[in-house]
């Protein structure tokens, strides 16, 4: 099998001093490709250094992550047009996150919508974070119609699947979570159609079962892999090749 882990932090100061490591082992479990999300000035060098020293393996994306964003998230924005020059998959992780509070809300919502405005300039996808706030991002979509990209963790209903379709083009990135038991994700996985899903870690975080609790990384992709063909009722083999297929062509890879 071939797999392709779309959302990953190997950058994390969790895996310093393992990153080659980490990689060595996602290999072997047939992960091949691992896209690496950017998230703010703090750790994009680190990131685009680690991609330029696994070329072919580690693809980046530049961004704003909505946890990062405060009133001053346009100097923020002017530091990441720094690396402008740079070949990147996607924009993101963009979007909302009220996880923690509104303090922010009106700022993510402005970055996102000028990062939406940036990407679709570009032609490119976007990769979406989004907590708790569903309903502001369909809004926000609604003045960014015919959009290509990923939800990153979803979480949302099918409901919201079929309103993002309505909205543009857009693919469900299913982790880890899937295999929680009782998890509401592996409903929406057993209906949302394979074409439109892609497999991701969000390492180290959202671990799956059997490791849940323990560091995540892109190595464990197979166990999600395996659940996606439990709820779907098709071969692992099946999902790997779909998904894969759904990976590449979103993002050009």
């Amino acid at each position: 099998m071939i797999l392709i882990d779309t959302h990953c932090h190997i950058s994390d100061e969790a895996f310093a001093g393992d990153e080659d490591g980490y990689i060595s082992r996602a290999k072997e479990a047939g992960v091949g490709i691992m896209l690496q999300p950017d998230v703010d000035s703090k750790d994009r060098k680190a990131m685009f250094d680690l991609v330029d020293r696994h070329p072919g393996v580690l693809y980046p994306m530049l961004g704003l992550y909505p946890g990062s964003v405060d009133r001053d998230w346009r100097k923020e924005i002017d530091l990441m047009l720094g690396y402008s020059d740079r070949k990147v998959v996607a924009i993101g992780e963009i979007g909302l996150d009220y996880h923690y509070g509104k303090e922010f809300a009106k700022e993510q919502k402005e970055a996102l919508h000028w990062q939406l405005d940036y990407a679709a300039g570009r032609g490119l996808p976007v990769n979406i974070h989004l907590r708790e706030a569903m309903g502001d991002f369909l809004d926000i979509l609604k003045d960014h119609k015919g959009l290509r990209g990923n939800m990153h963790a979803y979480s949302g209903s099918y409901e919201s699947f079929l309103e993002l379709q309505r909205l543009g083009d857009w693919r469900i990135g299913v982790g880890g979570v899937v295999t929680f038991k009782n998890s509401s994700l592996a409903e929406v996985v057993r209906r949302v159609p394979l074409d439109r899903i892609v497999l991701e870690t969000d390492a180290p975080y959202l671990t799956p079962v059997p490791y849940r609790g323990k560091r995540n990384e892109s190595s464990y992709i197979p166990f999600v892999a395996a659940k996606v063909a439990e709820l779907k009722g098709v071969p692992v083999g099946e999902v790997a090749e779909v998904t894969t297929r759904n990976a590449r062509n979103l993002f050009g890879i």
